[in-house]
């Protein structure tokens, strides 16, 4: 293969370079933070996180996962969605977040901890009963 063959192979004309999700991960498909990362677990940051901007050690796909929590919270699946990146590779590249401490995650209520629907119309019956 020549080297514009070459040259060709890792580059789309519509999208650009193609650059692997195990590259952005470094061949990582978990991350070194213990948090269960859900579809819906909502990624914050921290308030008193540097700017992510200046932090030499984060890709650029940190910098925009950071960048996108900043104005509002985002559940994995849209940080997913948004960057067009696989949910493998965000639950990594956000794991690595909570690991510096530049965002955190809060988690969904699992259903077996939500009150159960017969106790709470019991409850609206016997408020509406005074």
């Amino acid at each position: 293969m020549s080297d514009a063959d070459q040259g060709q192979h890792w580059f789309d004309g519509e999208a650009g370079p193609v650059v692997r999700p195990y590259a952005m991960t470094r061949g990582r498909t978990s991350s070194a933070a213990r948090h269960r990362l859900d579809l819906i677990a909502l990624v914050v940051c921290e308030p008193e996180a540097d700017d992510p901007d200046r932090d030499q050690t984060l890709s650029p796909e940190h910098v925009e996962i950071v960048d996108r929590c900043y104005t509002s919270p985002q559940s994995i699946a849209e940080l997913s969605s948004g960057l067009d990146l696989p949910v493998g590779v965000v639950r990594v590249l956000v794991g690595d977040l909570v690991e510096d401490e530049i965002v955190r995650v809060t988690r969904p209520v699992p259903p077996a901890e939500l009150p159960d629907v017969n106790i709470l119309r019991e409850v609206i019956n016997g408020l509406r009963a005074l």
